[in-house]
């Protein structure tokens, strides 16, 4: 994705999936415990379960620190997300999830060599994609009600994103009326991230989490 207005996505897809909703036959076996987040323990298997995720849809993935990093901000959001007793997606919603991961790719022979080469299952990546939306729909419902959007930010982004874009593809931007309802989103997606990294920043302070990827890795 490029340009401001695609990249305004929700923490939570980069968050990604809940390594405890992934089958049982498509984990590593545990073998290192690399961080306790209170009485839980996130384990080598979970690093690793998401880092071959990520290589399934981006081609490439993080550090094993970085992916330890959201596994940590993970926990956070799924176990305020069950205290609060968040509903879960339907399989309606999942299987549209599923239709957009699919679509992400070129065409359904390169998704299935992708999940293929990462080892997963078409089982597994369902797991995936419900279990990213449980943790998205539950930061939308928490922060989207405290975002506003003025009319004048969304005049201003369209001035300096949408038409620059437009006329730099050699394309007729939209007018501004049609592209209102897209932009607002945008902009409450992005205040949506703002305000769930800062909570995220603030609820790491309140928790017990020790690490010990360099204990492992040594």
């Amino acid at each position: 994705m490029s340009g401001l207005l695609t990249r305004v996505v929700f923490l939570a897809a980069a968050i990604a999936i809940a390594p405890a909703c992934i089958p049982a036959q498509e984990q590593e076996v545990v073998d290192r415990i690399v961080a306790r987040v209170e009485n839980d323990v996130i384990l080598l298997s979970d690093v690793r379960a998401l880092s071959r995720y990520q290589q399934f849809l981006d081609g490439k993935s993080e550090t094993d620190a970085q992916i330890l990093d959201r596994l940590i901000d993970q926990w956070i959001v799924r176990t305020e997300a069950d205290v609060s007793h968040s509903p879960r997606p339907s399989e309606t919603d999942i299987d549209r999830g599923l239709t957009r991961v699919r679509n992400s790719f070129g065409s359904d022979l390169e998704y299935e060599a992708r999940s293929k080469q990462a080892g997963l299952s078409e089982q597994a990546v369902r797991a995936m994609v419900a279990s990213q939306l449980y943790l998205s729909n539950y930061l939308d419902s928490r922060f989207r009600p405290a975002v506003r959007i003025d009319p004048k930010e969304i005049e201003d982004f369209y001035q300096t994103a949408i038409v620059p874009r437009a006329k730099a593809r050699g394309q007729e931007p939209p007018t501004l009326d049609a592209a209102r309802d897209t932009i607002q989103e945008a902009l409450i997606q992005n205040g949506i991230n703002q305000q769930a990294e800062q909570w995220l920043k603030e609820s790491r302070l309140r928790l017990h989490v020790e690490t010990f990827l360099d204990e492992v890795a040594k």
